[in-house]
Formats: structure tokens, sequence, C-alpha cells
């Protein structure tokens, strides 16, 4: 608000003819101009940016798939705050096990990092960008998808309980099904379908939408992450993970514990639960999340979160243990929560 002096300043070097009442009433509506129109900037900030008060009215938005806004800027809380909630950080104190990782905050300050900019294969967190081109291709959510024998997967022999030639789901269910239990079938189905030129056209759409995010070290080759040659960084991944929670359809699926749907006709539904357990875990408040895992890439989580009433992107890639990635993440959590409360007393 400090811009607002000069104005002061201007405003009381009134020359005389503008002397008497006006000469009272003028300077007083020229100074309270700037205060009113800068409020407005701030709400409307506050609607874009500062995440933290809009969680629950952002739950319930519409879908947002303009790219070129979705790491706009971070948000609206000023350099000096910052400080006030993150200077007591002690990174020394924070060891994580994975091999790739990075912590960022609502405003976009890196921290914590650890060979946040290795290039490694990111498994199933590829599903994330398959459900955002899928949401931003505009085709029907409600159009109901046949599982077929093109959606089995021949790479790698994965399971999935959506039988071939039997399975027949919305396109919103698979989607849910590729976030909640990261179901290759699913996820190869919604790109099988989405465009004309089937799955080419879709690989090639998850590139440009890399690229539109700014995540210069990532490329994708197929749309469930089966295949190895799907890269990214930690770096990038926090771009892809920020602009994932733009989607209400993508927020709700990712965040949901336990969920049921009804792929077969007459059957009783399947019972599906999130792979990532802190979604399950009432000490946590997790907006969007996806796990991955196949021999090349270790195991991978990525989260948007709410700790401390800020919101918190987490990625932690390449971990050696089934359980290494959630053990790292409640460290985070932990190390966050002694630090903002060390600076609040």
């Amino acid at each position: 608000m400090s811009r607002l002096h000069p104005l002061r300043s201007i405003v009381l070097r009134i020359p005389k003819p503008f002397g008497g009442k006006w000469g009272r009433v003028l300077p007083t509506a020229l100074f309270l101009a700037p205060l009113v129109l800068t409020g407005s900037a701030c709400a409307g900030n506050n609607q874009e940016g500062s995440h933290a008060p809009v969680i629950s009215s952002r739950l319930h938005a519409p879908e947002r798939t303009n790219t070129s806004n979705a790491l706009g800027h971070w948000g609206g809380t000023s350099t000096s705050q910052r400080r006030d909630v993150w200077g007591g950080l002690n990174r020394k104190a924070l060891q994580v096990h994975v091999t790739s990782a990075i912590v960022v905050d609502e405003n976009g300050r890196q921290l914590y990092a650890k060979n946040a900019n290795m290039v490694t294969p990111i498994a199933s967190v590829t599903k994330l960008m398959t459900a955002m081109i899928v949401l931003d291709s505009g085709v029907s959510l409600d159009r109901t998808i046949t599982i077929i024998d093109q959606d089995r997967d021949r790479l790698r022999n994965s399971r999935s309980r959506l039988r071939i030639g039997e399975a027949r789901l919305t396109r919103a269910d698979m989607i849910r099904a590729a976030l909640v239990s990261s179901d290759n079938r699913a996820a190869h189905a919604l790109g099988r379908t989405t465009f004309r030129g089937g799955m080419p056209e879709f690989i090639k759409a998850m590139n440009r939408k890399a690229r539109a995010l700014g995540m210069r070290n990532t490329y994708f080759a197929d749309c469930s992450g089966l295949d190895a040659r799907n890269r990214s960084t930690a770096e990038d991944l926090v771009k892809m993970v920020r602009a994932s929670t733009r989607y209400s359809s993508i927020r709700q699926a990712a965040a949901t514990g336990e969920m049921q749907l009804y792929p077969f006709s007459g059957k009783p539904p399947l019972r599906y639960r999130n792979t990532n357990p802190l979604v399950r875990n009432p000490e946590w408040q997790i907006e969007v999340s996806k796990t991955g895992f196949i021999n090349e890439a270790g195991r991978c989580l990525v989260m948007s979160t709410v700790i401390n009433n800020r919101r918190i992107y987490i990625v932690l890639l390449h971990g050696s243990g089934k359980l290494t990635p959630v053990g790292d993440s409640n460290r985070i959590r932990n190390w966050l929560l002694t630090s903002t409360q060390t600076v609040s007393r």
C-alpha cells in the first residue's frame, strides 16, 4: 500500500482556485479513490491467487481448462509474510528417503528440494495429465465406454477387475477408476476414445499441455504410466499438480478414500480404495493426490494438501520401499507443523 503516499502528496498541493468547501472535499475524494480501487484488486487476488481462504468454494467450481493461467501468479501473500511463516524452517532437520523430492508452498516458494531437476520415470502419476486432457477436450463425461481387448496391458501384464468385453462405465467413472485405484485399462480406454485420432492424438495433446504448463523436462509416451519413457522431474510435476487442482472433477476423484462403481449390469458393485492411504487419514487434508509405481520409477507420490491452513505441493519420486513416500510425507508434514508452531510462539 506504500504506493498511495505519492498520490497523497499530489493531492495536498491543490491550487488555490479549489478553496472553500470544494478544497476540502476534492482532496478527500482523490485520496480515498486509490484505496477503493486497491481494495478491489486485493479481493480479486484473493479469489485467484491466495488459495487457503477459498478451498471449500473451489471444490464446487466449474472446470478450469485454460492452461495459460495454470501457473499464473502463485498467490497474494507478501514476501515479508512468507518470511514470517517459513523463517524457522531448518532444512537440515528434514530427511526424506526418496531419491527426488520437492515441497512448494501456495506462493511458489520452494521450501525443500532434493534432486528436484533429476529426470526420472513417473509411472501412474501420468494419470493426472490423462484426466486433464480428457476434461480439456470437452467430450461428454456421461458417454458409456466398454473395455475392449485393445485396453489390455501387454507391456507389464498388470491386473484389472474391469473385464474385457464386459465392463462398461461412463467416461466420468473411468476417470475415477484411473485416479482412485490407478486402473490402467480405464486410463487406456480414456486415451483411446477421447479424440478421433485415437491414442496418437491423445499423446500429442498430453505433450502439448506439458509444454504449455512450462514442464520443460517432461515427456509422455502413453496415458497410463506403464511406459518407462514417461519422464519428468519433481520441479515439473509441481506445475502439473497445481494445474490439476483447478479441475473440480479431479479434486473430487483424487481425494476420494473409497468408492463403488457398477461396471457390470445386474451385478454387485466393485469397491475401490485410494492407492494413497493418506487420503483416508483424518490428520491429512488432501485435495489432489496420485501414486505411481513401476520398477524403473520406484514408488512415487504427488499431492496438493493443506497443512496448518496453507496449501502445500509435495512431489516424491523414486522411493525404494512401498511406504517410503508415505513415511516421507508424514515427516514433511511434521517438519512444517513444528516450524510454523515455533514461529507463532
